[in-house]
């Protein structure tokens, strides 16, 4: 396939995760929680704002979840990977920057423009993801898909890294007060997103479909296609058994990473040494999604993923029976130095296994399942919690997903895999 391999291309696409990725830690992770409760919230209603947050980031990622495999089938036939891919970016870039502009009280409005962001953050992964085939081998896939990765966690790290400092430092910078800071960094999200995603659009080629057909038609012809494959996924006995182990076990890491920053609160951890943590985890995770690729390299994909449930399991454990701040940036540490590598590998062994010619589609499903993702483990968590009044019982409760996710993935046979995915692509 042309450009496939090009370094040019490879980094291009690396970047928009570099991109991208400031919406993850400035906005999702860091301010947007806080803002949104101390400065956009009703201080009248403050049970309802939160009440109605949570449905709608419910309901977006239900949205998301639903249109990822039409979306990603969609775009297989119709060549539009890119343009589905630029359209999520610019409502993400326009969402993001929007908040700027609402004033304190407005919380409704606050909760529809991150909503909308997070449909361009959500929805313009399953178009990137599907790219991953066209501008890898077999050979650099796990380099490739680590890169990313890499960059993401460097890339948002950085902007974060600048944004705290202009909250915490607001003088510096001339800015009025830290309320003024956190609405600023919003709109450096928003420029940074569209300022680094354009390398992308200039470098790599929309691949090439045998037979292309225009959007509107690709709409039926999609519908009907992702049809056929819900019936045929059967024969993809792999691709199913891989996608059930991953929804388990990326649902315990996800659980850790969005539960982390609330369970030290309850552990009675300061915000500041939160902030700290979440800090730390963007650069360890750095180069550590690196060295996994490496890693991968030397003992194997699924080998690689098997090791970092298993640090992921001791970090369930030990975050159970933490005490002093130190173990919570000992924490923090641990998770840097599997997490990127976790996500990276799991995305490059799934290009393994599935058709190249229909990538958008089965990353449809990838990303689907990502998004019904850390909704078992905080349930499962907060009910285990509950019953015993125990938060640090609760979080032991992560390890039943991940020994699931461990067994089930034992399970799969890779090279089974590649072979029925090739004999797949040309029925």
């Amino acid at each position: 396939m042309e450009g496939m391999n090009s370094k040019k291309s490879i980094f291009s696409w690396a970047l928009y995760d570099w991109a991208n990725s400031a919406f993850a830690t400035t906005v999702m992770a860091g301010f947007f929680p806080l803002f949104f409760k101390e400065y956009w919230a009703d201080p009248n209603e403050p049970t309802m704002s939160t009440f109605y947050l949570g449905l709608a980031n419910s309901l977006s990622s239900v949205v998301i979840a639903c249109l990822a495999p039409v979306l990603g089938s969609i775009a297989d036939r119709g060549s539009a990977k890119k343009k589905f891919l630029l359209f999520f970016a610019c409502l993400g870039v326009f969402m993001t920057s929007g908040l700027y502009m609402v004033d304190i009280g407005q919380w409704k409005l606050a909760a529809v423009l991150f909503v909308g962001g997070s449909l361009g953050f959500a929805g313009g992964n399953i178009f990137y993801d599907s790219l991953l085939p066209s501008i890898s081998t077999d050979e650099n896939v796990d380099k490739v898909s680590s890169l990313g990765f890499g960059l993401g966690y460097i890339g948002g790290g950085l902007l974060f890294a600048l944004n705290v400092l202009m909250f915490l430092k607001p003088d510096l910078f001339g800015i009025a007060d830290g309320a003024q800071a956190i609405k600023i960094s919003f709109v450096t999200v928003g420029i940074w997103w569209a300022v680094f995603a354009i390398p992308l659009f200039l470098n790599v080629k929309e691949p090439r479909i045998h037979d292309p057909v225009p959007l509107g038609q690709a709409v039926s012809l999609g519908l009907q296609q992702l049809k056929d494959t819900l019936k045929r996924i059967r024969h993809l006995k792999v691709v199913g058994l891989f996608l059930l182990a991953y929804w388990f076990y990326i649902d315990g890491v996800d659980t850790i990473i969005r539960m982390a920053v609330d369970y030290g609160i309850s552990l009675g951890f300061p915000s500041d040494s939160l902030i700290t943590a979440l800090l730390i985890v963007q650069f360890v995770a750095f180069p550590s999604a690196l060295a996994y690729g490496w890693i991968a390299g030397k003992i194997g994909t699924k080998e690689a993923i098997l090791t970092s449930i298993v640090a992921y399991s001791v970090i369930t454990v030990f975050g159970a029976f933490m005490q002093e701040k130190w173990h919570f940036y000992t924490l923090a540490v641990c998770i840097g130095l599997f997490q990127g590598g976790i996500q990276a590998l799991s995305r490059s062994l799934y290009t393994r296994i599935i058709p190249k010619k229909k990538a958008a589609q089965f990353f449809g499903f990838y990303n689907m399942l990502g998004k019904f993702a850390a909704i078992l483990g905080p349930l499962l968590m907060g009910t285990i919690t509950a019953v015993t009044g125990n938060p640090r019982i609760g979080i032991l409760a992560i390890l039943i997903l991940l020994i699931v996710g461990f067994i089930l993935l034992i399970k799969v046979d890779v090279e089974e895999g590649q072979r029925m995915a090739e004999a797949y692509s040309i029925e």
